[in-house]
């Protein structure tokens, strides 16, 4: 009886390596600057600057057609354009949708799937707005829930039909500290945020088992030319270098005193629209410095 039970063993250990070696072999091996995500197309959404552009570059360079969308002078995002495609040898498009406009998604979504396709949706077009609750603008609420959080709705659900045909998907909501934390005087960010996290874990979990993988970004302080407006004009008005404005805005939140990269950014958004990351769905993966650990 021991006998039998030690072959039976051996046959079961002999079978599971053999399963586990061909599933090994069928995965992709990242590399250290592979092109993982070649022939795969990515819709970008407020990416002709800042944090957007930053991710979507980084998709490019790993082989990834990139839809770009935002605002900006026409010459700026051909100049975008075709600095992307020389650089990293991809296809390179443009919509200029305003996302607080339902009827320019629905435009948009159905020229990216006609077009590039969308394998991968990144969704990253955000505004903000400073006001106490009492005081707060009823037309900025609506306008940032409209593009933070609505637009994520509407793009998303165009997007999963040629992602669940096809088993393969990833969305990537770029959320914030602030979906997870919450600041004074920002309470349309806020509430805009934690209930992209809310979607974000409600659309993983409908999508779960299908190949479509659902997740969200949560950066603290991140260094774009936006940011950088900020602390020089901290810089000025208190009459400070520009290095210690930098060190004072850092140190009311983040502990590591040092910003994140838009291109910090895009590894993360990059490494969870690979294969590699198939079980990783309905999470938030924070890039905060340490903010929300305090």
């Amino acid at each position: 009886m021991f006998a039998r039970s030690i072959k039976a063993q051996q046959k079961l250990s002999t079978a599971s390596i053999r399963r586990f070696t061909a599933a090994a072999a069928a995965t992709p091996q990242m590399g250290h600057l592979g092109k993982f995500l070649s022939g795969k197309a990515a819709l970008v959404t407020g990416s002709t600057s800042g944090i957007g552009l930053g991710i979507a570059k980084t998709l490019a360079s790993h082989g990834c057609n990139i839809t770009l969308n935002g605002f900006g002078k026409p010459e700026e995002i051909e100049a975008i354009k075709k600095s992307i495609a020389s650089e990293y040898g991809v296809k390179v498009d443009f919509d200029g949708a305003d996302l607080s406009k339902p009827d320019d998604i629905a435009k948009m979504m159905e020229k990216v799937n006609k077009n590039l396709g969308v394998d991968i949706l990144i969704n990253n077009a955000g505004i903000q707005h400073i006001s106490a609750a009492k005081d707060f603008p009823a037309e900025m609420w609506n306008k940032v829930i409209d593009i933070n959080l609505n637009a994520v709705f509407h793009t998303t659900k165009a997007a999963l039909p040629s992602m669940l045909a096809k088993g393969y998907g990833r969305i990537i909501n770029i959320s914030s500290v602030h979906g997870l934390v919450a600041s004074v005087n920002k309470s349309a960010y806020v509430a805009s945020k934690h209930a992209v996290m809310g979607f974000t874990k409600a659309v993983a979990l409908e999508t779960a088992g299908t190949g479509v993988t659902v997740n969200a970004v949560n950066p603290g302080w991140v260094l774009t030319p936006l940011v950088q407006a900020q602390i020089d004009l901290r810089a000025q008005k208190n009459g400070i270098s520009v290095e210690q404005a930098r060190i004072d805005l850092l140190s009311e939140k983040q502990p590591s005193k040092e910003f994140a990269s838009p291109e910090d950014l895009g590894n993360l958004v990059a490494f969870l629209s690979t294969p590699f990351a198939k079980q990783m769905t309905g999470c938030a993966y924070v890039m905060d410095g340490g903010w929300t650990a305090q």
